[in-house]
């Protein structure tokens, strides 16, 4: 049986046996990890010729380095003779990386330039121009953000981004400067599907007040936040958009910031940058499909790394405007580690719920039922005012977006064969 037989985007019916089978995992690696734009790094953390920072696209393990000319590459971390990991280090600066297996040595461009014994060993007829490190087919970055694909027959990366890039620049491109990452990365695992955590960001708002209800009352909130909204009680002017490809966002219209905060007083430039609509747009959460996911509320940036059906490697970042002050940094990163984090009192009950969901879905009986992606089916519009497929606040819309995507790429057609994931 096809992996996208089971499955009924259109009915809202998803198998569970998406987020446990081995087979199906091992298929994902090949048809969507290796086939799509995934987020690597932040250009602040390379600002300078010869800094790298290690990173994973699936579970290939990738080496992002500014090179001494100052050019940002990417390349498969592991060495061409015995394939031993070339950098062990998480970020640094260097002109060379050795292999401490045998010693051969790359430069900073992913060249070959040192092999112990090539003279007296190899004879001198090793052909170190064909040896190099293998690089990231694709790399490139939108205001700041580096994605990689190991195809290089994707599709421009502006071009896969589509009308995400308009929420995306809530985060990135709201002030001059665009944003940075402050501090450094937290890690955790997870056992659960990293699907569950991707399509819990790219739209489901309707978790929160359930599964979050005791951390509402005592979580910080960042300057400019908002409540969430309640079931049942859609605000009529939020929204979640499905923008195409898999990727989607949660959106709050019309924000209102308390006066004198951060927000209220760069309103001005926001407006002038992005237009008073969306300047005015609170973006809580989404994700750029497959991996890659936002919080506002909590200027965070993760990416959910799968390693095996029933488990992720969590990777988050604190992300802020550049032109912010040193006090509103401090107090972002601060309130990022209190509720969004892996000691955070918010971020603790969403593993929770996903290591319990993928544990249940071993049953035998328990995978012969579907679950349940039908909320607000049939009630999606366009908009003149903001781009993508929208859906209300609380609905599973943009679960539906994700998932009609990845059986799309599933089914192993190319990128030209492949829609935009919109529903039909």
């Amino acid at each position: 049986m096809s992996v996208t037989d089971l499955l009924d985007v259109d009915k809202g019916k998803i198998g569970r046996n998406l987020f446990i089978d081995r087979e199906i995992y091992e298929q994902e690696l090949e048809n969507i990890f290796a086939r799509c734009w995934c987020y690597l790094a932040h250009e602040s953390q390379i600002p300078n010729p010869g800094d790298f920072v290690s990173a994973y696209i699936g579970e290939d393990p990738v080496l992002v380095v500014r090179d001494s000319r100052g050019k940002i590459g990417a390349f498969l971390n592991t060495c061409r003779h015995r394939g031993m990991r070339v950098c062990r280090a998480d970020q640094g600066n260097a002109a060379a990386f050795t292999c401490t297996y045998h010693g051969w040595t790359y430069g900073n461009d992913g060249k070959l330039v040192g092999v112990p014994g090539y003279k007296e060993y190899y004879y001198e007829e090793l052909d170190m121009e064909q040896w190099g490190l293998v690089p990231v087919a694709q790399v490139d970055s939108y205001k700041g953000l580096i994605f990689g694909t190991f195809d290089p027959q994707a599709p421009p990366l502006l071009e896969y981004l589509g009308d995400m890039a308009y929420y995306l620049d809530i985060f990135v491109d709201r002030r001059d400067g665009g944003a940075e990452i402050i501090g450094g990365v937290h890690k955790w695992i997870i056992p659960g599907n990293w699907k569950l955590a991707s399509e819990n960001f790219v739209g489901d708002s309707y978790h929160f007040p359930i599964t979050h209800a005791s951390s509402t009352k005592v979580r910080p909130r960042t300057p400019g936040g908002r409540p969430q909204a309640q079931p049942g009680q859609n605000d009529p002017k939020d929204f979640v958009a499905n923008v195409g490809n898999g990727h989607g966002m949660m959106m709050n219209p019309g924000r209102e910031d308390p006066p004198g905060s951060y927000l209220a007083e760069i309103l001005p430039e926001m407006e002038s940058r992005l237009g008073p609509a969306r300047a005015r747009l609170a973006a809580s959460a989404g994700t750029v499909f497959p991996n890659f996911s936002t919080l506002w509320g909590t200027s965070t940036i993760r990416v959910w790394h799968p390693r095996g059906p029933d488990k992720m490697e969590v990777w988050s970042w604190v992300i802020v405007d550049k032109a912010a002050p040193p006090e509103v940094k401090d107090t972002t990163r601060v309130q990022c580690l209190q509720s969004f984090s892996p000691s955070g009192i918010t971020e603790e009950a969403d593993g929770e719920n996903w290591s319990q969901v993928t544990a249940s879905t071993h049953g035998h009986v328990a995978r012969g039922y579907t679950f349940n992606y039908q909320m607000s089916l049939g009630h999606e519009k366009s908009s003149e005012e903001f781009p993508g497929w929208l859906g209300p606040r609380v609905s599973e819309h943009n679960q539906r977006g994700f998932y009609r995507r990845w059986a799309e790429l599933m089914s192993g057609r190319n990128w030209f064969e492949l829609s935009k994931g919109l529903p039909t």
